[in-house]
């Protein structure tokens, strides 16, 4: 909540602001909130009248869907028919290691050649002299 809505919201800071205050000013003020209010109770029946006309329109398929004898889990099993949906619940296979090289301590490592060059290799190819292709599997 901002500084503003806060003091707005504070009756002590609101009756120090209003003794500065005309009525005349107050009174303007009383009526500007008063349209923002009735706006904002519009917004949120209107939110609230959309809310329930889809319920309405769920419950009207789930009827029409159970009147065909249908369960509506059978419905869901659609959806793997969807090339979309089949790429997002697939996890594509890793990618097979093109490059091999020996930590300093002796372990062998692999290395896709996706992504950040791992130091040992970086560090061959810049201050021995070595080509990529000299760790190549």
């Amino acid at each position: 909540m901002s500084e503003t809505l806060k003091s707005l919201n504070n009756i002590r800071s609101l009756r120090a602001q209003a003794r500065e205050c005309s009525l005349e000013t107050l009174e303007e003020i009383l009526e500007k909130f008063q349209v923002i209010v009735e706006e904002k109770r519009e917004y949120e029946a209107l939110i609230k009248a959309v809310e329930i006309e889809r319920e309405n329109k769920k419950r009207k398929l789930l009827d029409i869907i159970t009147k065909e004898g249908f369960d509506p889990a059978d419905l869901l099993d659609l959806t793997i028919d969807n090339p979309k949906q089949a790429r997002k619940s697939s996890k594509r296979e890793p990618r097979p290691a093109k490059y091999q090289y020996e930590l300093v301590s002796g372990k062998i490592k692999t290395w896709t050649g996706q992504g950040r060059m791992p130091s040992p290799i970086k560090d061959a190819i810049e201050n021995e002299g070595k080509k990529l292709s000299d760790f190549l599997i």
